[in-house]
């Protein structure tokens, strides 16, 4: 089974208590843990998608990622925008530091038997009230190359016989508006999108989940889920992906766009769900 929680801002090392930002988060490792404990089994899998840890070196962010591994299933973690003690120059050396039964995904696709997961953080959007241009689009056109790549990667894991997952912190959606994020996940054809980065009630007032696009989406910042890992909802086998494209009328390539290296030359990759 597939589990998903992210944005447990651990600070075991150097603590920050999470309590400052509301009643709600007193307390919030030991319930996350005991939750944690009582769902999820020894072989499923959990999703975490950013801001595992507010440590700034590595060497701190361990501490929380031992805490982490000490608890059950395997886990896969992606990037936050508070997850200073990982960038992605260090992704190899973070790599090479994890406890066992942790993996962690940065512009890349992982095989978890039942289903391919991706990963990229994403950003502020064009949509995203306060959007800097001169700041945040540089990240913004970075995080599209790297949603494109991790997608491509998952295509080539899955062969057209698994589920896309994929996991991104920031919402792919501004409200209720899709973000060119959330168009390129629907028209890659993956079947569930995890996301977290929201604390505010009025934000998840209006946050998009369910069905959209093909893409069943689900909002899993640890707060909004009450401190416990939920299961990821809309995997489906390649053929409701096929059938998807040809009740739309078009063929069953699944075209993904994507751009690669740093002079954004654009290459269309062609994958094809098998029969």
């Amino acid at each position: 089974m597939v589990w998903s929680i992210s944005d447990l801002h651990l600070s075991f090392a150097r603590p920050k208590p999470m309590d400052i930002f509301g009643s709600r988060w007193k307390d919030h490792p030991e319930r996350i843990a005991a939750a944690w404990r009582a769902r999820v089994k020894p072989d499923d899998v959990v999703l975490l998608a950013g801001d595992t840890s507010w440590a700034m070196k590595l060497q701190d962010a361990l501490v929380d990622l031992q805490w982490i591994a000490a608890l059950p299933g395997r886990k896969i973690i992606s990037r936050g925008n508070h997850d200073y003690w990982w960038s992605s120059e260090r992704t190899n050396r973070v790599r090479r530091s994890l406890p066992p039964g942790i993996d962690i995904l940065e512009a890349s696709a992982i095989d978890i038997g039942e289903a391919v997961v991706c990963a990229t953080r994403g950003w502020n959007t064009p949509e995203t009230p306060g959007f800097q241009e001169s700041t945040d689009h540089p990240y913004y056109e970075r995080e599209l190359m790297r949603l494109d790549t991790a997608l491509a990667a998952a295509h080539h894991l899955a062969s057209g016989k698994r589920p896309i997952i994929v996991m991104i912190h920031f919402p792919p959606f501004a409200g209720r508006r899709p973000t060119e994020f959330a168009r390129r996940i629907a028209a890659a054809g993956a079947s569930a999108c995890v996301y977290g980065h929201l604390h505010r009630p009025e934000d998840w007032a209006i946050a998009t989940q369910g069905l959209v696009d093909g893409v069943y989406y689900q909002l899993t910042a640890c707060d909004y889920l009450g401190f416990g890992p939920v299961a990821v909802r809309g995997l489906r086998s390649c053929r409701g992906v096929e059938q998807r494209f040809e009740n739309s009328g078009q063929t069953h390539d699944l075209t993904v766009y994507y751009i690669r290296n740093r002079c954004r030359q654009s290459v269309i990759r062609r994958l094809s769900c098998r029969r």
